[in-house]
């Protein structure tokens, strides 16, 4: 597999960032891309063989500048001189044995698929409901699809006729990318087949919420760039966000301000929209699963619209707010015990 590198992006992520680089086939080119760690990582990475570029933090940083900058650095290394495919991945992250044969094979035979991504599933997901929220939302359909995530391998031949990540999102990157390159003819695919673990790391409902900020950003930023163009996205999500988690309760509160306590009955609709995201859900998992999705997907409306909020006011003030983070530090350094 000659034709295939690897970029990897993380900070401070300690022993998970090892297992990330030792999961690397032998003989392919690594590039390790480093914002501001302060665990070893660098020296470690640089231990086990990868390229490191270290981002200059006095720019805002971003996940797709960061991506970017790993791809730039991996096509100027002469290991990479035959490097057709990249894998991006995040330094949480470990790579399934077999995947990228799958990936490869899936690529070569199409010139036309520009991004393959498999089933990425969670490294730790009984360590607390919010690790079991990340590993059902990455249980996606299989077979042609409109966007992937962070972890997928993609074509550089289509990578670079689009020009990249657009460096300045501080989320929503992949899908943003993918949809410019489905507007220039490409197409995109999700296997059937094991990619990677992911090892989210998110105990407390603090992490949970930010993580759903971000969307809520995302959602609205990724949709509004791509509102005119020819692969609009996310435009129901953003409608629904500003339903269920702005409107709506302003609504209740109103109500009750002009007619009282009646005004509660508009309460019940939430739980008619997690019943109906609970019928959704019994079709693919099991009833506690489905509730706990249903449950959870209501109730991100809230920092959802948050999120949306705080990208409008940005807008307003013509200050971009900086990247939402939710991860927890890894448990521990470089050089400790795993």
């Amino acid at each position: 597999m000659n034709d295939i590198g690897m970029v990897v992006i993380g900070r401070n992520e300690g022993l998970r960032l090892v297992r990330c680089l030792k999961s690397v086939p032998d003989g392919i080119p690594v590039v390790y891309v480093d914002s501001g760690s302060t665990d070893g990582s660098v020296a470690a990475a640089r231990g086990l063989g990868a390229e490191v570029v270290e981002l200059d933090m006095s720019v805002p940083f971003t996940a797709a500048r960061a991506r970017n900058a790993g791809a730039d650095r991996l096509t100027e290394m002469p290991a990479a001189a035959r490097v057709e495919f990249v894998q991006f991945i995040d330094g949480d992250c470990e790579l399934v044995p077999g995947w990228l044969d799958a990936a490869y094979a899936k690529l070569s035979d199409d010139a036309r698929l520009a991004v393959v991504a498999g089933r990425l599933r969670e490294r730790f997901p009984e360590a607390s409901i919010y690790n079991r929220l990340c590993d059902l939302e990455w249980d996606t359909a299989v077979g042609p699809t409109d966007a992937c995530g962070g972890i997928a391998v993609v074509r550089l031949e289509a990578f670079r006729e689009v020009g990249g990540f657009r460096p300045t999102l501080i989320a929503g990157e992949e899908p943003e990318l993918c949809a410019r390159m489905r507007a220039s003819g490409w197409r995109l695919e999700r296997l059937p087949t094991e990619m990677a673990l992911h090892d989210a790391a998110m105990t407390r409902f603090r992490h949970w919420w930010a993580r759903a900020v971000r969307a809520g950003y995302a959602y609205t930023e990724v949709s509004a760039l791509l509102r005119d163009g020819p692969t609009p996205i996310w435009r129901r999500e953003v409608r629904a966000i500003r339903v269920w988690g702005a409107l709506l309760p302003l609504a209740i509160i109103l109500s009750v301000i002009f007619a009282g306590w009646w005004g509660l009955v508009l309460v019940a609709l939430y739980p008619l929209l997690a019943l109906k995201t609970y019928r959704f859900a019994r079709r693919r998992w099991s009833t506690r699963d489905a509730a706990l999705y249903a449950g959870f997907c209501v109730l991100a409306k809230f920092p959802q619209a948050r999120g949306q909020w705080r990208y409008l006011w940005g807008r307003i003030v013509r200050r971009p707010s900086k990247i939402i983070e939710y991860k927890t530090p890894a448990a521990a350094p470089v050089g400790g015990q795993p």
